[in-house]
C-alpha cells in the first residue's frame, strides 16, 4: 500500500509541475490552485508512504515519476522539444529509479 502511495504522490508531482507552467509565475488563478492541490496532495502521500518505506528508494521513485512524466508530459502535450537524448535520458532516470528500488530494503 505504501508503494501505490509513492506513485499516486509522484503522477501529483507531474502535475503540480505542469500547473505550476500552466499559472506563468502565479499570474493565472486555476492553474494556480491546481497547482496547490496538486502540491499538498502529493507532498501528504508521500509523507504518508515514509512512515513504512526507507526515504531514499521512495524519494527516487517519487522524483523520478514526476521527472519523467513532466517531461513526457511537455513533449506530447506543450510542444516541447522531443529528441532521441531526451528519450534516452527519460529512459535512464526510469531505470535508475527501478535499480535503486530494487537494490533497497522492501518493508
Amino acid at each position: 500500500m505504501a508503494w501505490l502511495l509513492v506513485i499516486v504522490a509522484g503522477l501529483l508531482e507531474t502535475g503540480f509541475a505542469v500547473c505550476l507552467k500552466l499559472s506563468h509565475g502565479f499570474t493565472r488563478l486555476w492553474p494556480t490552485v491546481a497547482f496547490a492541490s496538486f502540491a499538498l496532495g502529493s507532498f501528504g502521500l508521500l509523507t504518508l508512504s515514509l512512515k513504512k518505506l526507507d526515504v531514499g528508494p521512495a524519494y527516487a521513485v517519487w522524483t523520478g515519476i514526476g521527472a519523467a512524466g513532466t517531461a513526457i508530459y511537455g513533449m506530447v502535450f506543450l510542444g516541447d522539444l522531443v529528441s532521441t537524448l531526451k528519450i534516452v535520458s527519460i529512459s535512464l532516470v526510469i531505470l535508475g529509479v527501478i535499480g535503486l528500488q530494487l537494490s533497497g530494503s522492501a518493508h
